[in-house]
């Protein structure tokens, strides 16, 4: 019996790519249905109520994300099974399938005997940004990434709001446009992860990969920042099927829906606001009953749309396919289940990928690097930014202005001047 087999993908998801490799690797062709280029397949998921991709049809069976022993089971394939030995299966079985932009390369001698003049540990808009005007700025750039593909911007499934950039286009798209023009300024890119640092030494920083050593006079910490480890029951399941952690994201693909926004901070307060444009109705449950710094109510007050409430929290999310129900704690600690779309959590915030700077550089209890004005850290010479620094609001043009003044920094450290020197033409 023939398998018929759909696959929804969006363009730069991981898992969508871990799913296509393994059908492939298995020799099972399949039908690749791309939400991200596509807009009715976009709408064919809404009306499934699956608000997230790979979603894989085998026989008409759903699978979602990539869960290889339910694949196998629906694709009736024994545990010993091995494909015919295609070169597309070979390589994907292998892990050898490369990005798409062909940018990024492996670590070699040739690397690690160099002494690049300003490395930046992260690919994503803030380390491609950095590399832009540090390549041309004619500073030999280096740029670390470990998951080109696997960054906040890189998984967006759409960007209409950048600035200059006139057209729709994935994140992806758009990470992969400023990584080529940053090496075409002669910037070198290499997959590798950055296992620790050193930057005792006021001449020479030192980054320690699983190939060696690389050796910088400037240093960019880029690495950005992701959601925090699962708290509540159902949380992990739905990410991605109802449960999120960006309006800017996924608001789309709540248009005309309701969902709970949690959180007692300005970040939550800013992304219910943001909600509310799209949404049929927000509800935005404060945990603690207050908000915490700066954040304010008064707007949110005022928006038919939305309704707060206090000392409310989630305790559980629950669905088949996608987020149908969410099971409240009230403030007089009675369970409600509510019917609702989504649910975007903002409980504590981002938590940025910095555990591996340790003691090298100063930062915050939550792991934030801290910066002065220019991006700098305590060690002269190494900066930050992105989502590593603490900002108001996480957005890509955001991260990539951070770039442009870390390498200008870094310029001006390398060259021993005392100004920046801008890039005016």
């Amino acid at each position: 019996m023939e398998n018929n087999v759909i696959v929804y993908t969006s363009q730069g998801c991981p898992y969508c790519k871990k799913v296509k490799e393994q059908l492939t690797a298995w020799g099972i062709p399949f039908e690749e249905r791309n939400v991200s280029e596509n807009y009715e397949y976009f709408e064919e998921l809404q009306q499934k109520k699956i608000f997230g991709t790979p979603a894989t049809y085998i026989n008409n069976k759903l699978v979602l994300g990539f869960q290889e022993a339910k694949m196998r089971k629906l694709l009736n394939l024994p545990d010993d099974f091995e494909a015919p030995k295609t070169e597309a299966a070979s390589q994907a079985k292998n892990g050898e399938i490369q990005d798409e932009s062909g940018i990024f390369q492996s670590v070699d001698q040739k690397i690690l005997d160099e002494v690049y003049d300003f490395v930046t540990i992260g690919g994503g808009p803030a380390g491609a940004s950095a590399a832009v005007y540090a390549a041309r700025g004619r500073l030999k750039t280096l740029v670390i990434d470990k998951a080109p593909a696997a960054g906040t911007l890189a998984i967006t499934h759409k960007i209409a709001n950048y600035p200059g950039v006139r057209e729709e286009l994935t994140g992806l798209e758009l990470l992969q446009r400023m990584q080529a023009q940053a090496h075409d300024f002669g910037a070198t890119f290499v997959r590798t992860n950055v296992l620790s640092v050193d930057f005792s030494d006021p001449e020479i920083k030192k980054l320690e990969v699983a190939e060696g050593t690389i050796k910088a006079k400037s240093v960019f910490i880029a690495v950005g920042a992701k959601a925090p480890s699962s708290k509540i029951k159902g949380e992990e399941e739905f990410t991605g099927r109802g449960v999120s952690y960006c309006s800017t994201c996924d608001a789309a693909f709540f248009q005309d829906r309701t969902v709970i926004v949690t959180g007692d901070n300005e970040e939550a307060v800013h992304e219910a606001e943001s909600l509310s444009k799209f949404c049929k109705e927000v509800r935005f449950l404060i945990p603690t009953g207050t908000l915490k710094g700066q954040a304010d109510l008064s707007k949110l007050e005022t928006k038919d749309n939305v309704k707060i409430y206090k000392k409310y929290r989630v305790k559980e999310i629950l669905g088949e396919n996608s987020v149908e129900k969410a099971v409240i704690q009230t403030d007089q600690k009675e369970l409600e289940t509510w019917d609702i779309d989504g649910v975007f959590l903002y409980l504590a915030g981002m938590k940025p990928g910095t555990d591996f700077l340790k003691d090298a550089v100063s930062r915050d209890i939550e792991g934030y690097v801290n910066v002065d004005d220019m991006l700098q850290t305590n060690v002269p010479g190494v900066f930050a930014g992105g989502d590593a620094r603490r900002t108001p609001i996480k957005q890509a043009v955001l991260s990539a202005a951070d770039g442009a003044i870390a390498a200008l920094g870094a310029d001006a450290y390398v060259n021993n001047r005392s100004q920046l020197r801008p890039q005016y033409s």
